[in-house]
């Protein structure tokens, strides 16, 4: 042979080897093509528990605007194996446009193997050994790695979906981004997790009413509710998530109500969170991992202060089948007693309640969004006493009104629950800061009516006293009257007191 054949075929032999990187976990080592290794990183910090997901997904975390699942080989194999711990690392797989992460405990070498080093295995189907597609022999035999197949482990269930998804996306993207579209959507919690229905899909949001026994209660389905003169079938949310039901009697729970085309249910959740303020291109897709309800996962928002919020499609959260069974089943069951003529036509509009001292309600719709107070507000110096400060929100100085201060009120001994509503004045925006936000209903014009002169003309240190409307609900037994707060009155109010 002489020197050109030589070079041939170290060049053909060298073609034909491929490069790898190792890694280590619980004794074994593993192997990836280096080509699909786009990075390796520390186990975060923040890691979102997905709902319905199966025992070896770990979670997801948000890397660089992408959101990356978590997947624990160890738990793959065996369901019982350990779950993941904050000293391990994650190496990012990048294949097909699907990005996910495989938990290890120590980086190994990058090598390149020769084909005579590597054997193929093969499996039946359905087998979750099938990730592994081979081995490597190295040292003689005395060094054994098994090859993961990156193809087996983006379409361990769901994946295939999520391509199409992200397809989709891709189209709509630029027109989202020019649009700017903006939505605000509703954050609560369930089974440890954040979750949000969009604004559009919810009629109320409500504490928990007595639940009356149904013929259709099951486990998802936890009794029924009168609501508006209708029987509304109620769902346990964390149920619907294959989690441990959730424990009656807490006094954050509630049960939000969706209008799910022609049916009324009532979701049960831990708590409701905030309303959130968003744009549709912040909607990350989540490359779900199973296929249970997998249509209801619309997207992830992820939030610095507020973390991953899981945003849900409330057209796909329960199958037409059920939606039938629950809604047609207690009609027919327990039919829905006439609402009064003149309530029927009402005009209704929607509110949220909240507390400053006195309870009060601001139509939804004057409200931007509303945050916690627990953000970084900066004080410069010169502010009148009412201002509590200055926040940056997304890049836009916001002024936070202390309601509480501007009154004369005493300071609130514990702030954890206080919120901040943002109200939008043409291009400025101000922040309220109150008590507590509770609840969003809707209420009825028949409900409203004008203030007492009493309350009108009484102290001008109480905020009530700016009010000219008082909002009546409940019942004979409870009832309960707001006063309607009114933004642009307050705000000309400050304007005027500034001049």
């Amino acid at each position: 042979m002489d020197m050109h054949e030589a070079n041939v075929v170290a060049q053909a032999g060298q073609a034909a080897s491929e490069l790898f990187g190792s890694f280590h976990l619980g004794g074994d080592e593993f192997a990836l093509p280096a080509s699909c290794i786009r990075e390796v990183v520390n186990y975060p910090a923040k890691m979102t528990v997905l709902p319905l997901s199966p025992a070896y997904l770990e979670g997801m975390f948000t890397l660089r605007g992408s959101v990356i699942p978590v997947v624990n080989l160890g738990r793959l194999f065996q369901p019982g194996a350990p779950k993941a711990i904050a000293t391990d690392k994650v190496a990012i797989l990048d294949f097909q446009q699907v990005l996910i992460g495989i938990v290890f405990q120590d980086t190994g070498d990058i090598m390149r193997v020769q084909p005579s080093q590597r054997s193929t295995l093969h499996y039946g189907a359905g087998e979750a050994q099938a990730v592994i597609a081979g081995t490597i022999l190295l040292d003689d035999g005395a060094r054994l790695l098994q090859i993961l197949d990156p193809q087996a482990l983006i379409r361990i269930e769901n994946v295939p979906q999520v391509l199409a998804r992200q397809a989709a996306n891709g189209k709509h993207q630029a027109r989202l981004l020019a649009r700017a579209e903006r939505r605000q959507c509703v954050s609560f919690h369930a089974a440890g997790s954040a979750f949000a229905f969009d604004m559009g899909a919810i009629q109320e949001i409500i504490r928990v009413p007595e639940l009356h026994s149904s013929l259709l209660n099951s486990e998802l389905c936890l009794g029924r509710m009168h609501f508006r003169g209708s029987q509304v079938a109620v769902v346990d949310f964390a149920a619907l998530l294959r989690a441990p039901a959730s424990t009656a009697g807490s006094p954050d729970q509630r049960v939000i109500v969706v209008r799910l085309d022609d049916a009324t249910v009532g979701f049960l959740v831990d708590s409701v969170d905030s309303i959130v303020h968003y744009i549709a291109d912040e909607v990350l897709p989540i490359p779900l991992l199973s296929r249970a309800r997998a249509a209801m996962f619309a997207g992830c928002i992820s939030r610095e202060n507020a973390g991953d919020i899981i945003v849900l499609d409330h057209r796909e959260i329960l199958s037409q089948a059920e939606i039938v069974d629950m809604q047609q089943g207690h009609a027919r069951l327990y039919p829905a007693k006439e609402e009064a003529a003149a309530t029927r036509k009402a005009q209704r509009r929607v509110y949220i309640t909240f507390t400053v001292e006195n309870p009060f309600a601001v139509e939804i719709r004057q409200v931007r969004e509303i945050i916690d107070a627990g953000g970084a507000i900066i004080r410069p110096p010169g502010l009148p006493a009412c201002m509590r400060g200055i926040l940056n929100l997304r890049q836009q100085m916001i002024s936070i009104v202390d309601l509480r201060q501007l009154y004369g009120m005493a300071p609130l001994a514990d702030e954890s629950t206080a919120k901040i509503l943002i109200i939008e004045r043409g291009e400025e925006r101000y922040g309220f800061l109150v008590d507590a936000v509770n609840n969003i209903m809707t209420i009825s014009d028949s409900q409203r009516f004008a203030a007492p002169q009493l309350i009108r003309t009484g102290s001008h240190d109480d905020l009530r006293s700016e009010m000219d409307e008082m909002i009546d609900i409940g019942s004979a037994e409870q009832r309960q009257t707001l006063s309607v707060f009114r933004c642009d009155r307050l705000l000309d109010k400050l304007g005027q007191e500034a001049a």
